[in-house]
């Protein structure tokens, strides 16, 4: 009897604590609702706003495109774009203190894990807005930088796909609506910019607002086109030198080596105390050897670059995957954020094997980032291209399905991709490219590579198939 009533006891108390989590996010939810229900009216709401609604049907969102608009009354198309991006910006920072007050000691230990994922992706997502128009003027790489917000949301709601938290779970589908409705508002701010701000189409307003422009900004002219000696236009003469120069190493600010040889011995430690926002390049010597390490280089690191001895001879491994509980956007061996990072001469490896599934060894989200004759293995998920302008010349790339993945705009040149046995009834795919959105800049290039069967392939290559790529997302580009 005794035993009865304390498992009645407990039932009822585990009752009660989840009737005060959903209360919380309810009225968590009802709070920012009401607050944004204000949001673009103004009092405005029966003026008609021609600039506004010509703007607007050439978003891909029309309706949400006007309705937070609705406040601003010019025929300035540069200053509409601006004010589509400010919109955009005040959203996110909602989004971005929405998810925070999200965090609660009562979620699960999932739930935190994609929670956290998007709380850094929203941030992520501030940078980008705010870098995007700086003093009221437009960056002309705009294109690329609201593409990366685009896939910080969508990176956001994989995490929960990752970790089985069903779009039932309140936590996901709470953030489901927020990136859901911020997304169509940076959609509609690259439409704006790709329609009305480009150089040579801006002096044709008339043109422009009755739709009939042409596409702008294809991925192949702006951010695919090499120069003629191979390299992308955006890399500078120096870095280019700088790549393939015989002995980086001599004019390194920091010494790798595992015997004690140089000034550390883990490359996480040389990379802490590396410069913040530093505008000039800061180079770190790996000496020969294996490191087993995961390594994240914060988005605060600018101009870094890892030079080891050899891409046999310097390896960095790791070995976590989805199946430690943890979203594809964390397994990485060694995470790239901060812009203009390069490396040469060494391998990024992840080991967890085809069995456990996505398992990242090289992420990169650095724009204007180049990797030289570098080896990248693992399985499933192997190099994870995530966004901004990317370049990959003489790397080895091994793998078996989406080994090759995200959404920046990549080149990948004069290198090995080398398909491995799969698991039993796996079929390797090479790319799986992420566009969701028409207008992004994005896309995957691969230049005059060699694809090729690894051994252990090479002897059951008749009864595995290989495809060059899938169409994971709508609008995939390779």
């Amino acid at each position: 009897m005794k035993s009865c009533c304390v498992r009645a006891s407990e039932e009822r108390a585990k009752k009660s604590k989840i009737r005060v989590v959903l209360f919380n996010l309810i009225s968590i939810l009802l709070v920012f609702v009401a607050i944004e229900a204000s949001e673009g009216s103004n009092g405005n709401e029966n003026h008609t706003f021609t600039t506004v609604s010509l703007a607007c049907n050439n978003t891909r969102y029309p309706k949400r495109c006007v309705s937070s608009m609705a406040s601003y009354q010019t025929a300035n198309l540069h200053d509409l774009t601006n004010a589509a991006l400010q919109v955009s910006l005040r959203r996110a920072r909602k989004a971005h203190n929405f998810t925070r007050s999200l965090q609660t000691s009562l979620m699960n230990e999932r739930e935190r894990v994609a929670l956290k994922d998007c709380l850094e992706l929203m941030r992520d997502t501030i940078y980008h807005l705010r870098i995007c128009s700086s003093n009221g003027s437009l960056s002309r790489d705009c294109p690329i930088w609201l593409s990366a917000a685009l896939t910080n949301q969508q990176t956001c709601l994989n995490g929960f796909r990752d970790l089985n938290l069903s779009a039932t779970n309140p936590i996901r589908a709470l953030m489901s609506s927020r990136a859901a409705n911020l997304s169509e508002l940076v959609s509609n701010s690259l439409s704006m910019y790709k329609f009305f701000n480009s150089p040579a189409k801006s002096r044709n307003n008339r043109r422009l607002l009755s739709g009939d422009a042409n596409e702008d900004g294809d991925f192949s002219l702006q951010y695919a086109r090499v120069s003629e000696d191979g390299f992308p236009e955006w890399l500078s003469v120096g870095e280019r030198k700088l790549l393939q120069v015989s002995s980086p190493a001599s004019q390194a600010n920091a010494v790798v080596a595992q015997d004690g040889s140089g000034h550390y011995r883990k490359i996480a430690q040389a990379i802490k105390d590396a410069p913040r926002k530093s505008r000039k390049r800061y180079i770190i010597y790996i000496k020969a050897g294996t490191y087993k390490e995961n390594i994240e280089i914060s988005k605060k690191i600018w101009n870094l670059m890892l030079v080891g001895d050899g891409k046999h001879r310097t390896v960095v491994t790791g070995g976590k995957s989805v199946q430690d509980g943890l979203t594809t956007f964390r397994t990485a061996t060694v995470a790239v954020s901060g812009n203009g990072f390069m490396a040469r001469d060494m391998t990024f490896e992840n080991t967890a094997g085809p069995e456990k599934y996505q398992a990242v060894a090289l992420r990169v989200g650095s724009d204007q980032s180049a990797i030289y004759r570098c080896g990248i293995k693992g399985y499933q998920d192997t190099l994870y291209v995530y966004s901004l302008r990317q370049f990959y010349r003489e790397v080895d790339i091994y793998g078996t399905v989406d080994f090759i993945f995200g959404n920046a705009a990549v080149v990948i040149q004069n290198s090995n991709i080398i398909a491995r046995r799969p698991m039993r009834g796996q079929e390797n795919t090479i790319t799986a490219q992420g566009r969701t959105d028409p207008n992004e800049n994005t896309g995957i290039s691969i230049h005059n590579c060699n694809v090729l069967a690894s051994s252990a392939l090479e002897r059951v290559k008749g009864s595995v198939k290989t495809y060059l790529g899938r169409p994971w997302k709508e609008y995939s580009r390779t």
